[in-house]
């Protein structure tokens, strides 16, 4: 059984930055690409960044510019970095892993979610 633990979050400051990780256990033979999503109150999920095995990154265009994602192939754990953050920035921040466990194809993995909230 795979898991996807988050941590990180919490308030943050207007302007402020925030780090968090999702560290992944269990059965895991390789992990494709990490994901981190976010979801407001009243809005849809929202990608805010991938990044590859191959380290290839893609930034959602509202987090462009103040974001970064990366990676740690050897601890299993996935990484977002965000500064500057602005009130809209407060959603329930998810990761994702697609994770090679020994099967045909790979099974994606949700974290459980960290709120993370901007405010003064």
């Amino acid at each position: 059984q795979v898991q996807l633990v988050e941590s990180g979050g919490g308030l943050v400051q207007p302007g402020g930055s925030l780090s968090l990780s999702c560290a992944a256990s269990g059965r895991i033979l390789n992990i494709h690409s990490w994901d981190w999503y976010r979801q407001a109150p009243g809005k849809e999920r929202e990608l805010v960044a991938t990044i590859t095995g191959g380290d290839a990154i893609t930034y959602g265009d509202s987090v462009k510019g103040r974001s970064n994602i990366t990676r740690d192939a050897a601890k299993n754990t996935g990484y977002l970095h965000m500064k500057n953050l602005e009130a809209e920035d407060t959603a329930v921040y998810h990761c994702h892993a697609n994770i090679d466990v020994g099967l045909v194809a790979t099974i994606p993995y949700w974290g459980q979610g960290t709120q993370v909230t901007v405010s003064s």
